[in-house]
């Protein structure tokens, strides 16, 4: 399915190019690194299977519309070709975002495939990075296929979003689910934000862009979030609890960035996530640096020490964004 949805956008792209105010990207990236636990070198930041991060290449394309009364909608498309020698099809076709965002007199309405209303993954964009939030630790969805609702508040924000619960992979049959989340502050306005948030549905089991046999089966959270910019440091977090394919579960991240030099050129990062899945309890500890070396190049690196597969991996990764 992500090889079609890659497709049918790649085939919208010129007839989108034309519709407005354009902005497009190109992005490439080069991962590899060593697994303690696969003993040997690998070429993925967290498994083959999880759509992140692989030796890439693909674009970022944004188009604004607006009439005389200011801006009406944005179209979002972005994709990659990734190569995974470990997986059984070595090139995957990826599609994060493809959605249209209008804004309305009552706030933004969003409609394809974007971020659900849970979490920091609402409005913490890491989809280049290697240190990721929670749901690439299995806790929730980076983006989902549906439609939401935004409106900015003067105390903050609220946003809901009904969604197919599928993640990556598009699939409509007999899945859903809903979110809603409501923020005081705003990141961008006051430097900090506050989150609380709740989901309920049924999702299918999902493995990066396959959809794994097996009936939907129910899914509730219950979570909050917060993100502090202060001075050179970054501060996140996000704790949530529920229950997902029939077992119980709590989960938390916390995460300490510092960025130095002139213009945030450097910036070092340690994260621990605490995965409280029944059965599979554990700790995911990290530290990250990454350098840009040019306006359109960045340098990562990230040591992780996985608890519960005693895996110790260390990945490096070039990440190139030119815009075109």
């Amino acid at each position: 399915m992500p090889a079609k949805c890659f497709l049918i956008f790649s085939f919208l792209f010129p007839c989108a190019a034309a519709a407005g105010e354009n902005l497009l990207y190109f992005e490439g990236q080069a991962v590899g690194g060593y697994s303690s636990e696969a003993g040997k070198a690998v070429f993925h930041s967290m498994s083959a299977s999880a759509p992140m991060q692989k030796t890439s290449a693909g674009f970022d394309f944004l188009s604004k519309f607006s009439s005389e009364a200011g801006d009406t909608g944005t179209l979002a498309l972005q994709g990659r070709l990734a190569y995974e020698p470990d997986a059984s099809d070595r090139l995957e076709a990826q599609l994060y975002n493809a959605y249209y965002r209008a804004k309305t007199p009552y706030g933004y309405l969003w409609l394809g495939h974007n971020r659900p209303a849970s979490g920091l993954e609402s409005y913490f964009d890491t989809h280049g990075a290697l240190l990721q939030v929670l749901p690439m630790y299995g806790y929730g969805n980076d983006r989902d296929w549906g439609l939401g609702v935004s409106k900015d508040l003067a105390w903050g924000g609220a946003a809901f979003s009904a969604t197919t619960g599928s993640g990556m992979p598009l699939r409509c049959a007999g899945s859903y689910l809903l979110s809603a989340r409501v923020a005081k502050g705003s990141l961008s306005g006051d430097n900090s934000e506050n989150g609380f948030y709740a989901s309920a549905g049924k999702i299918p089991e999902i493995h990066g862009y396959d959809v794994m046999e097996g009936s939907e089966r129910s899914s509730a959270a219950l979570g909050t979030d917060y993100a502090l910019l202060w001075d050179r440091w970054e501060l996140r977090a996000d704790l949530r609890a529920g229950k997902m394919r029939g077992m119980k579960y709590s989960a938390g991240l916390a995460r300490l960035g510092l960025n130095l030099l002139a213009e945030n050129r450097l910036k070092l990062e340690a994260q621990a996530v605490y995965s409280g899945l029944e059965k599979a309890e554990g700790w995911a500890l990290a530290s990250g640096v990454s350098f840009t070396l040019a306006p359109e190049l960045t340098w990562r690196a990230l040591f992780e020490y996985d608890e519960p597969m005693k895996d110790r991996r260390v990945t490096t990764q070039l990440y190139y964004y030119l815009p075109l």
